[in-house]
């Protein structure tokens, strides 16, 4: 291990005004090595809400493997993050929300929980006062389809016979982004045979004074919209059989032939647990290895703390964690040769993927060369993880004891975003062009984004890592650095689809800029320079409420947290605001000092990660230290 940050060269000496972040930077670098695991990897907790939770119950029932002990383990977890207004959010300092809420509420009556008692009235008064079941999103109608406690005829069509059109042919199966791709598949066989396993009680409690009615339309869209599913709808009911049976034994073998060597489907959770639904309706048995490893992998997604409580992760983050961990240690001053540096670099070598998965449906022609976001997912590389995990490697290669392959991994990655870019010069996360946003229309699609538009902060990625390449002048690179200037936003920030939300945009957006060439002075620049020092906290760190992404008001406003306080400092420093220089910049050291804590880490209740913009958001459990050990080395060098 590397010495003190005191003794690291590039590092400014320790005047009063630095010797604060200085001290921090020591202790956080000292942390972050200490996570290390002896393979080479990190993994922080990825931490959502306790709908994660609930469905887990909710499949267990369902299967008929539900045990008391689990049981028990989980339905404490999920009484301990109810609100007091007995609701339950989906985000930390969030309001309630109505199908989390009633997800549950049912998984805690599954663990035996009595409606009479105070927590649960709470939560049924809540859910009947916001219109009760009859509101729940389309998902939790599906969850009490399955039990008997919602009419399969009130859940909008989706049949299995998307299967046979092919990519080309509106709302295809490739239409919808990777992760909702796995997801209908799943679904549409599930929809097509509308099992019913009847709760051992009722949830009447949960109903709202009004009946359910279709969602109100207003263009001619919309009425065509709800036509077609009236008339699919009367098909679902009535399929050609021969027809039927065909697609049931197409999606069959598309969803087994995506099963992860983990045992789960796309490495998050739910295209796996529809997945497991999906297969086990088919007739596979529980001892079928589909199943078996389909549950044990899950274990693996489960969390005991040893204190009764157990809560399940809907994602793994290693690759990411383990590719942004090593760029922080760089920015701190780790010697590249350190051996937990090349021990890193030497697992993500490894974990390149070299297979063709769903993306070479409209790549045909292109080589492999991606990475994924968690342990096991070949079947789904993503863009944005490829482009810092490059960025990660490039340093390392000189040091290591095998440069040429680790110099051959980057080139094969970077070949494979040069041919992942977008028609419109942007970059998405997994897939080329996956932009027919018909689909967002559809009536099964009210939770969660369904289609993979390119986002600014991806893009500013991979602009990135082709400047870091030293490659900024090539043409693919320049399209993206006009797709990122095309896409500011009026105030001078960039929206964050991946992280919440403008502060991470931002933060992603003007070191790429900066990098690739775009002057610190361009009047581009300093508007977002401008905009993060409006937005700065009067403590002087920065947060964002995750509520931006449905109110204005919001946007770049919240409680300080320790990644988003690093995000702003980052992009600062890229604009050539210094400690010595920039007010704004020495307050928001000042902050990251002030609050660590003895470990070297911070504290971070919040959500700043995005799964899905207003509907599904991430508590990565690593940002709060990765970010912050990134912003003060680059700061304070």
């Amino acid at each position: 291990m590397s010495g003190a940050i005191e003794d690291t060269p590039g590092l400014i000496a320790s005047p009063a005004a630095e010797s604060d972040g200085l001290a921090a930077l020591d202790r956080a670098r000292s942390y972050l090595l200490s996570l290390q695991q002896p393979a080479g990897w990190w993994k922080g907790e990825l931490e959502t809400n306790v709908s994660m939770d609930a469905e887990d119950m909710l499949l267990r029932e369902f299967l008929g493997i539900r045990e008391p002990g689990k049981t028990a383990r989980c339905a404490a977890w999920i009484r301990s993050q109810q609100r007091d207004d007995g609701t339950w959010s989906n985000f930390a300092g969030g309001p309630g929300e109505l199908s989390t809420t009633i997800e549950s509420y049912v998984s805690l009556r599954l663990a035996g929980d009595d409606p009479s008692q105070p927590h649960m009235r709470r939560a049924a008064e809540w859910v009947r006062a916001h219109g009760g079941l009859q509101q729940a999103r389309v998902f939790t109608h599906i969850w009490m389809a399955l039990f008997g406690a919602w009419d399969w005829d009130e859940v909008p069509a989706l049949l299995p016979e998307m299967i046979l059109l092919p990519a080309w042919f509106p709302l295809n199966v490739y239409d919808f982004a990777c992760w909702a791709r796995q997801t209908v598949v799943a679904l549409s066989v599930v929809l097509a045979l509308r099992p019913v396993r009847q709760l051992p009680f009722s949830i009447e409690e949960l109903h709202g004074p009004q009946p359910w009615t279709r969602p109100a339309v207003t263009t001619p869209f919309g009425y065509a919209v709800v036509a077609l599913d009236r008339v699919l709808q009367i098909y679902q009911r009535h399929p050609i059989t021969r027809l039927r049976r065909l697609c049931l034994r197409r999606s069959e073998r598309w969803i087994a032939d995506r099963q992860e060597s983990d045992g789960g489907w796309g490495g998050i959770q739910p295209p796996w647990v529809y997945s497991l639904i999906a297969l086990h309706l088919l007739g596979y048995s529980d001892d079928h290895p589909a199943i078996v490893r389909g549950l044990e992998g899950m274990e693996s997604f489960t969390i005991d703390d040893g204190d009764g409580l157990r809560r399940v992760e809907a994602c793994q983050s290693p690759v990411w964690d383990t590719c942004l961990a090593l760029i922080a240690l760089h920015d701190a001053g780790v010697p590249d040769d350190d051996e937990a540096v090349l021990r890193g670099a030497e697992w993500l070598v490894a974990e390149q993927i070299l297979g063709r998965g769903d993306w070479a449906v409209r790549r045909s022609e292109l080589q492999p060369g991606g990475w994924a976001f968690e342990f096991e997912n070949v079947n789904y590389p993503d863009i944005d993880d490829t482009a810092e995990v490059a960025m990660a490697l490039r340093p390392l290669a000189a040091a290591s004891a095998d440069p040429v392959r680790i110099q051959g991994a980057i080139a094969k990655g970077a070949e494979w975003l040069e041919g992942m870019q977008s028609s419109d010069g942007g970059w998405a996360a997994f897939d080329v062009d996956n932009t027919r946003a018909i689909v967002r229309d559809l009536p099964f699609c009210d939770f969660g984004e369904v289609i993979d538009p390119p986002s600014a902060d991806v893009t500013a990625h991979v602009v990135e890592m082709f400047a870091a390449l030293g490659r900024a002048d090539e043409a693919i690179p320049q399209r993206g650095i006009q797709w990122l200037l095309d896409n500011q936003e009026a105030d001078g920030s960039w929206f964050g689809r991946w992280g919440v939300n403008h502060i991470y945009g931002t933060g992603a957006v003007l070191p790429a800029l900066v990098a690739a060439g775009v002057p610190a002075t361009d009047d581009r620049i300093r508007r977002a320079v401008s905009w993060l020092k409006r937005m700065q906290n009067d403590d002087g760190g920065w947060g964002e409420d995750c509520r931006s992404y449905d109110d204005p008001a919001w946007i770049g406003h919240g409680d300080s947290t320790a990644s988003q306080t690093a995000w702003a400092l980052l992009a600062l420093h890229a604009a050539g605001e210094t400690v010595a220089g920039s007010e704004a910049v020495r307050r928001g050291v000042d902050w990251l000092a002030g609050t660590q804590l003895d470990d070297g880490g911070w504290d971070e209740p919040f959500h700043t990660g995005t799964g899905f913009p207003s509907d599904f958001y991430i508590n990565y459990h690593l940002y709060r230290l990765v970010f912050p050990v990134m912003a003060l080395g680059r700061c304070l060098r």
